[in-house]
């Protein structure tokens, strides 16, 4: 089964440049394209994409608001978001609103390609370095009180929280806490349904909207490894 995705960026030739490089993939198609945020709300209804990649500076309607239309149809849908810079305010607010995961429009193709099948698998796509400016911007604003299910976690729940939060990966949690990749899928899985969370992008902003873990170690600005 291929992964349907709606491109949705209000140049053509960069619109005509991710349907070139998709069209290469045979478990990826292209079903639809927008020009601007309203298009692109119309289509992801009309076309039910797998994955849309979603520029935000866009006329009519901007791709933030457009997330926040397609997520309010449909919460299941999956948005990664396209930008130009990577200290984009508008990333951090997308996230905040549901995308899935962000991409550079400058990345290489391999990484944009592995973004979208990492979006379509179901996973978020968070660097490490997103995660510590999401963490920055967090701790500038008023924290709400932590969400009561926070008590229905386990001690190890809680280690396995405390460490996406820090944006760890799966391999890398597994190691930290001497638990199998398995094990750390099982406890994520629970963690995000006692949270009522859609994946781990939505865990990191409720780690840090509610000031939870502060004073652990954060990710360095400096890490490059690709996002997961």
């Amino acid at each position: 089964m291929s992964i349907r995705v709606l491109v949705a960026d209000d140049q053509s030739m960069v619109r005509a440049g991710f349907r070139m490089l998709l069209s290469g993939e045979d478990d990826i198609e292209v079903v639809a394209e927008a020009s601007n945020g309203l298009e692109a709300v119309d289509k992801a209804a009309r076309f039910d994409p797998t994955v849309v990649l979603m520029d935000i500076r866009m006329p009519e309607l901007d791709g933030l608001e457009a997330t926040r239309r397609i997520l309010a149809a449909d919460e299941t849908a999956r948005i990664l978001v396209l930008t130009t810079f990577d200290l984009d305010e508008y990333v951090y607010e997308a996230l905040k609103a549901g995308a899935s995961g962000f991409v550079l429009k400058d990345d290489p193709p391999e990484q944009l390609l592995a973004a979208i099948r990492t979006i379509a698998a179901g996973d978020a796509l968070l660097s490490p370095a997103v995660t510590k400016r999401v963490i920055e911007r967090f701790t500038r604003i008023p924290q709400p009180t932590p969400p009561t299910q926070l008590e229905d976690l386990t001690e190890r729940e809680l280690d396995v929280f405390r460490l996406i939060a820090r944006g760890l990966s799966n391999a890398e949690i597994g190691k930290e806490l001497f638990i199998s990749d398995t094990t750390v899928k099982t406890h994520i899985t629970h963690i995000l349904q006692k949270l009522d969370l859609r994946d781990r992008v939505q865990a990191v902003v409720l780690a840090y909207q509610a000031g939870l873990f502060e004073g652990d170690a954060t990710p360095g600005a400096s890490d490059d490894r690709a996002p997961r």
